[in-house]
């Protein structure tokens, strides 16, 4: 009989490179036939220079960038979210977390610094709308973008976090936070720092050696593993039943610990090493 009473849960996932194989600034660069290497010019200047917060980039070009401005409308937004390269099997994550854990429900939200247009034409009958937050703009008669109404990147997806987790009544140790890049490690020392759960979905040090796991595959479905097994306290078997009773088989499984390690010799020259211990 299924438990009555759950415990409950926020999972809350970043977009870009987390539930997509592409990035939405590499998309919209290529549909508005502006050159990925310009667009990759811009945003690292960006960068270097902390102009902006961490993955507000594509936001700052849109507002302020001449190119960008002229040629991108909302209805090129809604047009990115149709040709963006979604991982597999999303769908049946939200499935599984929202009602297959008996005694665990999973509140579904994504949190990304896109543009929520973006998200909500990618993830259209998948995610609910009002479950899907991104960056917001105001826009002209003639879809042109005027203003930015709030960006969720850096900070930005702290406290929309601290929001969804006042207005759900869940508490921050009950989040589980996936992202896979440095826009993401606001949001994951602050899930850690109050004794939720993090995952990361790439090898980037700058957020694997935050995330309490690190989970690497093409399939959305992979991200469970580490819920499963320490959250809800599931084995290995019953992991394995879980996704056979979908279609898969877990064909390579391995836990591993990375220690990234940069040593400076006493003559200035510098070397980095990856020592990796199976756990």
């Amino acid at each position: 009989m299924a438990n009555k009473n759950p415990k409950h849960y926020l999972f809350a996932s970043d977009f870009d490179q987390t539930l997509t194989f592409n990035d939405t600034g590499y998309v919209l660069s290529e549909l508005v036939g502006i050159s990925v290497d310009e667009f990759e010019r811009k945003t690292k200047g960006m960068a270097k220079l902390n102009l902006v917060q961490q993955g507000a980039e594509l936001s700052y070009l849109l507002l302020h960038d001449p190119e960008f401005r002229s040629r991108v409308r909302r209805d090129d937004l809604v047009q990115v979210g149709k040709r963006i390269r979604l991982k597999e099997n999303i769908e049946q994550v939200y499935e599984i977390l929202d009602r297959k854990i008996d005694g665990f429900h999973f509140e579904f939200y994504v949190l990304s610094a896109a543009p929520v247009e973006v998200i909500q034409s990618a993830l259209e009958g998948i995610v609910p709308p009002d479950h899907i937050f991104g960056t917001e703009f105001e826009y002209t008669a003639s879809g042109e973008i005027e203003t930015l109404v709030r960006a969720t990147a850096g900070y930005g997806k702290v406290a929309r976090l601290e929001q969804l987790s006042d207005e759900l009544g869940i508490p921050l140790d009950h989040v589980v936070y996936v992202g896979d890049g440095s826009s993401d490690i606001h949001v994951m020392l602050h899930v850690n720092r109050h004794d939720g759960f993090t995952i990361a979905v790439s090898e980037s040090k700058h957020v694997a050696q935050i995330a309490k796991r690190t989970v690497l595959s093409d399939n959305a479905l992979a991200t469970l593993v580490p819920i499963l097994e320490e959250i809800v306290g599931w084995t290995r078997p019953r992991i394995r039943q879980l996704f056979e009773s979908y279609g898969f088989l877990i064909q390579d499984w391995e836990s591993i610990q990375t220690d990234w390690v940069t040593l400076r010799s006493t003559s200035g020259i510098a070397g980095k090493a990856a020592a990796a211990d199976v756990v």
